[in-house]
């Protein structure tokens, strides 16, 4: 089940609202854990129990940590053997075929691949849980004693399969003692329905465009104008696909009472790739900076073990997105650049205009999703060629082969005005302010529901990028 369909909106979400605030305070988060598992066992129910399994390993495990936080030796060794068995599930199911194809290919064997289904989800609450485990260990949250509270932390389904990744820490107070108000239903319903346009009228159909060209056995003929209109599509497209789910889930968080941090701050506005990556993603660029990047001495080691810091952390990056080699290239691409940054190009980006800045930054961000978008080599490859090395575009001749994409030509102009701050600024502003502007936006939340509704009924492309992740 996704957010963006009809039946999430007109039967689970009120169904499962309904239930929780009819119910005791104390049994709020019971109400939770239930329609959560439902939630996920609507598209996963064989994976469920592997879920509640790791769930129920976790709870033990950091309750034997809490016991022994006196015996060093003791409480370090169940932490690394949490570490195993959250790893290894994780390598187990997502990433154990793509390593025994690469083993056939090296030493010529044939060793069969497990042919394993990639749970949705699943790297998503593995980190969760990590992170929990890992801050009982260090002392900065206390260990949750009640197993259904920290199922609820887990199985939470505005987060459960796409994130934002929520650390314990983020929500500990709240899973015992969270307030309820109208005002914070309201606030939450309007983000979650800005995030529900975001995908359904934004990011879906600049989809349309995106994999029209950039799939097209024809993309060769096209010329360079028309490569790079297929790429920013996709830039486009994942923003609000994945910016929107977020939006989405941190709007229901609030409507539940909990606060989730920010997963998106306009990246695409960012001046240099650094800046880029404390903007996109940040639940996932902040947890492997506090649980690898500084446990191996972040930037405060000699150059030779911070480059080395650099690399492992963004091949990690990479490799967490899915078992794929245009994934691991897509992250150490975006580590030799950062590197690149802070080692060389710190000083001359502070002198360079404002514009020139952001020019270089989208450039290279396109460039990343190429890698990203594209699973083979040559097609990577000759996506780039077509980008970089100028031809010109027979518009006439692309414009008869694909006249229904100029349909779509608003949806990539509203993708590009979108991806600036000015009208997200000025409906936080008219949501602060008591005035007939406070009047307009809620009949323009409720006009955005209206239109996102319609464009569902009639949508065929709805998936989210990021459950495969």
């Amino acid at each position: 089940m996704v957010f963006s369909s009809l039946t999430f909106l007109l039967f689970f979400l009120p169904v499962t609202l309904i239930f929780y605030f009819i119910s005791n305070d104390k049994y709020k988060n019971m109400i939770l854990l239930i329609f959560s598992l439902l939630f996920y066992a609507w598209g996963e129910p064989k994976y469920i129990i592997l879920m509640i399994l790791s769930i129920i390993i976790n709870y033990i495990l950091a309750i034997l940590i809490d016991k022994a936080k006196n015996k060093k030796i003791i409480s370090k060794f169940i932490l690394i053997l949490s570490i195993i068995v959250n790893v290894g599930c994780l390598m187990i199911f997502k990433y154990l075929d793509f390593i025994i194809e690469n083993i056939n290919k090296i030493f010529t064997l044939q060793i069969t691949p497990l042919g394993l289904i990639l749970p949705i989800g699943i790297s998503f609450y593995t980190f969760q849980l990590l992170s929990y485990v890992i801050d009982v260990y260090k002392g900065t949250v206390k260990v949750q004693k009640n197993i259904f509270d920290l199922g609820t932390y887990v199985a939470l389904f505005p987060q459960l399969i796409a994130g934002p990744i929520v650390r314990y820490e983020t929500i500990e107070l709240e899973l015992k003692n969270r307030k309820h108000s109208l005002e914070k239903v309201i606030t939450g319903t309007r983000r979650f329905v800005i995030g529900l346009a975001k995908k359904v009228i934004l990011a879906n159909n600049l989809a349309v465009i995106a994999d029209q060209i950039i799939a097209s056995s024809e993309i060769g003929l096209y010329g360079t104008g028309v490569a790079w209109i297929g790429m920013i599509a996709y830039t486009l497209q994942i923003y609000y696909d994945f910016s929107g789910y977020s939006d989405m889930a941190i709007g229901l968080g609030k409507i539940f009472g909990f606060t989730f941090l920010e997963n998106f701050n306009y990246p695409y506005i960012s001046k240099s790739i650094t800046d880029f990556w404390r903007r996109w993603h940040i639940s996932l660029s902040s947890w492997f900076r506090d649980y690898v990047y500084i446990p191996l001495g972040g930037n405060r080691v000699c150059k030779l073990k911070f480059i080395r810091n650099i690399f492992i952390v963004w091949f990690l990056t990479g490799f967490w997105h899915g078992a794929s080699w245009n994934f691991i290239i897509w992250g150490l691409y975006f580590g030799i650049i950062l590197l690149i940054e802070k080692v060389l190009l710190n000083k001359l980006l502070k002198k360079l205009p404002n514009i020139l800045k952001w020019i270089y930054s989208f450039i290279l961000i396109v460039v990343g999703w190429t890698i990203f978008r594209n699973i083979e080599l040559e097609n990577i490859l000759s996506i780039l060629n077509k980008m970089f090395i100028f031809e010109k575009t027979n518009w006439l001749q692309f414009s008869r082969e694909n006249y229904e994409l100029f349909n779509y030509a608003i949806y990539f102009v509203l993708g590009l005005i979108g991806m600036f701050p000015f009208v997200g600024k000025f409906i936080t502003k008219c949501e602060k302010e008591n005035t007939f502007k406070h009047v307009l936006i809620n009949v323009y939340m409720v006009m955005l529901f209206v239109l996102s509704v319609f464009f569902l009924v009639k949508v065929t492309y709805n998936p989210f990028i990021y459950f495969r992740f």
